[in-house]
């Protein structure tokens, strides 16, 4: 920029010429040059305020924008995220299909040593026995008094009171760090199906809670995700119907001289599992260690109804008489010889204790639990065509429920499917399944004839799977079914007003080495549906090695163990299920029965 000086020597010149002041010249020019000064800046201001006054107008814009797009959305809690490094201490409560609590989180401390902070060492491992009894003495002083160790565990989780004396000993070396543990507060109930939960990654200020069994460990992931915002996990069980299904059961097993027992309790057209009971059990808070020698079946925490795959005998007639009725080679009145010989691949087919029924019909061959009656069905089915059946009933995988141990129970199934196995098998010999298949498959035939998948997650309707029967079918095995109550080797199974159908079955127990099966020791089930007319739930009891003392001579067959107890069963729960008694069609129904109730298998 050039500057124009103030005093210009040809106007100074000239002015002092005109005699005029040229002080007068130099105020001008300073005057001029201030204005023009002034312009500029004024110019330069104007347009920084333009500048700022756009960029308030975008940001308001922006934040309007965004404020109005908050306004017109769904409101929602924020989400917490978890780096990956941090421990997740929170887990979901598992809940009832009511919302009872049946596992939660509890706050606590953990109690860790600096021995390198104590003052006296050697006194505080003596107090430290004094409050907890099961720590080793030596292992403790060693560790507090040699100088080698800077941190270590003394115990990951006490009791407030427990915390108290800790803090009177006054030792600053001892630490307590804050932490959660899972709590199952009904004890017992459901273990098997809880399973438990123990520590994973463990800081001193917390420690992350990990499923080790059952549900907890199947659902882990879900469990702890930090999504679910505190959700609880609704299951399919009831609190209530566990309890009395538990204690019945229980008291059934020590009645019948029984070494173990199992039931499972399942709404025929959801799937859901309302009950599910394994005994002996344990309590998930203080889960026991496994077993490292003999049978996994000694262990507590063996899930007889889920891991326990057993020969469950005669329950089995029902798939066949079905299956032959849908193929439609027989009907309910097709009268089959059950007194003629008959053998197969070598080994001839007998009855129970040698019963002789004679010619019966397809109906009656249920109902007496005729073995050469339901093998002959069989043998017109043929092998292919029963091992279709049964896997469409899925009685050849494990059964998918929410549970680790599940995959566990994959039934055992023949290597050569040959017409001896398919007779044998069509009366329950020579596959084992496991309780809970049974009573997914009964209720494939409770419900119309559609494929049940069993679930311990809570339903909010029906779930209709693949159709493997036709209604008609599945009407008359469901009659047939009550009948066996009515009239055949279930007598003890009548509940007054609920009209219970369903099959016994008694199977000698395989021998665990050397192959064979033992005399004196069997497994006995009876699987069970009510009310039979129109089923709502099926319910399976199972007994191991049960006996049965109160006649002259031990009886050891499912209708003088298993149905006794799950008759007491069902009496007990489907008041509170929400079924009421039908005393009307009682009535009609004792109008038409004319047949002698009978107990053998």
């Amino acid at each position: 920029m050039i500057r124009t000086p103030l005093r210009p020597l040809a106007r100074i010149l000239d002015a002092r010429q005109r005699g005029e002041n040229p002080d007068a010249i130099e105020r001008e020019n300073l005057r001029i040059r201030h204005e023009q000064m002034r312009d500029k800046s004024r110019v330069r201001a104007e347009g920084r305020l333009l500048v700022l006054g756009l960029t308030f107008f975008c940001a308001f814009s922006v934040i309007g924008a965004r404020m109005g797009t908050l306004a017109a959305t769904e409101p929602s809690e924020p989400r917490a995220h978890a780096s990956g490094n941090s421990i997740i201490a929170s887990r979901a409560d598992i809940v009832d299909r009511h919302g009872r609590v049946l596992a939660t989180n509890m706050s606590t401390h953990s109690l860790y040593a600096h021995p390198h902070q104590m003052v006296d060492p050697a006194r505080a491992a003596e107090e430290l026995l004094k409050i907890f009894p099961d720590l080793n003495r030596e292992r403790l002083i060693r560790d507090f008094t040699g100088g080698k160790r800077k941190f270590l565990w003394v115990k990951k989780k006490i009791s407030p009171e427990q915390m108290q004396q800790v803090h009177d000993i006054g030792e600053p070396g001892l630490l307590f760090g804050p932490r959660e543990m899972r709590l199952y507060p009904n004890g017992a109930l459901m273990a098997h199906v809880l399973g438990g939960a123990s520590f994973g990654r463990e800081g001193v200020h917390a420690a992350e809670v990990i499923g080790t069994a059952g549900i907890e460990r199947y659902l882990d992931e879900t469990l702890r995700d930090p999504a679910r915002e505190g959700a609880p996990l609704e299951l399919s069980l009831d609190l209530t119907i566990q309890s009395v299904t538990e204690e019945v059961l229980d008291i059934g097993m020590k009645l019948m001289n029984a070494k173990g027992a199992a039931s499972v309790l399942l709404d025929v057209h959801t799937g859901e599992v309302i009950a599910l009971a394994s005994l002996p059990d344990f309590d998930p808070n203080k889960r026991p260690r496994a077993l490292l020698e003999g049978s996994p079946s000694d262990s507590p925490l063996f899930n007889r109804a889920v891991q326990g795959v057993y020969e469950l005998g005669s329950t089995f007639k029902i798939f066949a008489a079905a299956q032959a009725m849908d193929l439609g080679l027989v009907n309910p009145n097709t009268v089959i010889d059950t007194n003629a010989v008959l053998k197969v691949g070598g080994h001839k087919i007998g009855e129970f204790e040698g019963h002789r029924y004679g010619n019966i019909s397809v109906e009656q061959i249920i109902v007496k639990s005729s073995n050469r009656g339901t093998g002959r069905m069989a043998l017109a089915i043929g092998p292919a065509r029963q091992q279709e059946f049964l896997k469409a009933l899925g009685l050849f995988d494990p059964t998918g429920l929410e549970i680790v141990e599940a995959a566990g129970g994959k039934p055992l199934i023949p290597a050569r499917w040959t017409d001896l196995s398919a007779v044998t098998i069509s009366y329950g010999h020579g596959i084992s399944t496991s309780p809970l298949h049974l009573a997914a498959a009964y209720a494939t035939i409770a419900n119309g004839g559609t494929k049940v998948t069993p679930t311990l997650l809570k339903q909010t309707g029906p779930r209709p799977g693949p159709r493997v029967l036709s209604e008609q079918t599945s009407a008359n095995a469901r009659s047939m079914l009550r009948k066996v109550v009515t009239e055949g080797t279930a007598s003890f199974g009548e509940v007054p007003g609920y009209f219970v159908g369903g099959k016994t079955g008694t199977a000698d127990k395989p021998k665990e080495k050397g192959g064979g099966y033992y005399k004196d020791k069997t497994i006995t089930t009876f699987a069970s549906m009510f009310p039979a007319h129109d089923p709502r739930y099926v319910l399976v009891v199972t007994l191991d090695e049960p006996v049965e003392t109160s006649g002259t001579k031990p009886r050891r067959t499912a209708g003088w163990t298993a149905v006794p107890v799950a008759a007491q069963m069902i009496e007990r729960i489907a008041p509170l299920l929400g079924l009421r008694p039908d005393v009307s069609r009682l009535q009609v129904e004792r109008v038409m029965q004319t047949s002698a109730p009978a107990i053998d298998d």
